[in-house]
């Protein structure tokens, strides 16, 4: 009986553990999902942005400064004749809990952005889905 008390508790701290874990991780994932989430409004708040700038196309560095208003880098940025182009890099920072403390992570999605002139409505913007990015 003497032996059998140490293991039991050894079994109820270990089970106790992988069980906090398991909320962390969980807490963690929702997170990080929460931050992907944020991203996405600052993808479409800063569409909506280009769109406002006025007479037509902006140029590159007031686009480099809409993406950086909504925690955004521009990474590309292509005009042709009618149509502009743009790859922003948004940023999102959430909180990653371990055993060990708090840390902040970032989570990072590009977005494709291709802005027309039409003659009737002006300036038309659609935005690619967000996506993970290697991009610099």
């Amino acid at each position: 009986m003497a032996l059998l008390a140490p293991i039991v508790a050894v079994v109820i701290a270990t089970l106790a553990l992988m069980f906090m874990g398991h909320r962390q991780e969980r807490a963690n994932e929702r997170n990080e999902a929460e931050a992907i989430n944020r991203t996405a409004v600052l993808a479409r708040s800063y569409v909506r942005d280009v769109l406002a700038a006025p007479a037509g196309f902006p140029g590159r560095e007031a686009v480099r400064g809409i993406a950086e208003r909504h925690d955004g880098r521009l990474v590309s940025y292509v005009r042709s004749e009618g149509s502009l182009t743009t790859t922003v890099k948004f940023f999102g920072r959430y909180e990653d809990t371990s055993m060990f403390g708090v840390s902040h992570s970032w989570v990072h999605r590009c977005c494709s952005a291709v802005f027309r002139e039409d003659a009737a409505d002006g300036l038309r913007g659609k935005a690619t889905r967000l996506e993970k990015c290697d991009v610099g």
